[in-house]
């Protein structure tokens, strides 16, 4: 009798540890889903600091005035934020914007720029364009306060903050004004391809002041300025139809090539020599002018600052913004190391 007793406590002491740990092993051993796809979640690897040596001061070249000037990176990316975007943007586009600005000098310490004399970076598009503050608060008047305040608490509240890819600092955080409803792949315009600037849709631009553009110029104008940027074209006022025929454009609708005469010439250079805001252009010929007609402004690679303002309004922040624009891109911490 015992016996049975022992016995039993026995099996029912097994059918509980079966009952208990036998479920436990198996959910352990079922892979997660991710996605709707069977598939082992990992933890992903937290974002490394990015580190810079030296002391977090930046030295930039005052191109009019042939100095340098040494400012702190916070205060430096504030007067790049006044000069770069519209105060009026929303608060999250600034946000954006300060940290494509941070970024882009956090760059220029590891690959200063060639026409700084010394510097880390020059004060003009070359790079990106620098106002000091006090020269802001003389532009804006009456309103300095408070639009230094508004960019101020955008790049405050982004303190330190960088774009990375691959836990490491991204070099070429490229931005621009206005797309054409596109932004271009950088192998598109800059003969280069970089990963994380690759063709994405920008909505709403249209309300941008620069949205589309016409430039007009004489036949002769034209001529002259081809063939002096293009002394092998050979084009004359007379041969002009017949010797201008895009070659290639890009997803986004962009320029790639084109022939003039008798040589072939890449969109980009081709914008620049006639002033134009942006390679997305059509052109027509009549008897006395050639006219340019074009969509956006700059070179489309990048976060589109219209763009990020379109968004912002529709209730994206800041992060949303940048790895829209930015494809694959991690928001890190920058740190100066002496």
């Amino acid at each position: 009798m015992k016996r049975d007793i022992t016995s039993n406590i026995i099996s029912s002491i097994l059918i509980l540890v079966l009952m208990i740990f036998v479920p436990i092993f198996i959910i352990k051993s079922i892979p997660a889903k991710a996605n709707g796809k069977d598939e082992v979640l990992e933890p992903k690897e937290e974002n490394k600091d990015i580190l810079l040596k030296g002391k977090d001061i930046i030295r930039v070249n005052i191109t009019k005035e042939n100095r340098i000037e040494e400012v702190q990176i916070e205060e430096y990316v504030k007067s790049v934020v006044s000069g770069e975007m519209l105060v009026t943007f929303d608060d999250e586009a600034l946000k954006a914007q300060a940290i494509a600005a941070r970024t882009y000098i956090a760059s220029k310490r590891l690959r200063p720029c060639d026409i700084a004399n010394g510097g880390d970076v020059c004060d003009t598009t070359h790079c990106q364009v620098y106002i000091s503050k006090n020269e802001r608060f003389e532009k804006w008047g009456s309103n300095a306060e408070e639009y230094w305040s508004k960019i101020s608490n955008a790049v405050d509240d982004t303190k330190g903050m960088v774009l990375s890819y691959n836990n490491e600092l991204v070099l070429y955080p490229q931005f621009f004004s206005t797309s054409s409803g596109m932004t271009e792949n950088a192998v598109d315009v800059f003969s280069s391809s970089v990963p994380y600037l690759v063709s994405t849709e920008s909505k709403g631009e249209e309300i941008a002041p620069k949205f589309k553009s016409e430039f007009p110029f004489s036949i002769t104008e034209f001529v002259n300025k081809i063939n002096d940027k293009y002394p092998d074209a050979s084009i004359t006022p007379e041969n002009l139809k017949d010797n201008i025929e895009v070659l290639s454009r890009s997803e986004a609708g962009g320029i790639k090539e084109l022939r003039i005469g008798k040589i072939k010439a890449k969109g980009l250079d081709f914008r620049l020599t006639l002033g134009l805001t942006s390679t997305n252009f059509q052109y027509t010929i009549n008897e006395n002018e050639i006219i340019f007609k074009c969509k956006g402004y700059g070179h489309g690679v990048g976060m589109s600052q219209w763009g990020a303002n379109v968004m912002a309004n529709n209730g994206s922040n800041y992060k949303e913004i940048l790895t829209h624009y930015y494809t694959g891109v991690d928001i890190t911490n920058l740190v100066f190391k002496e």
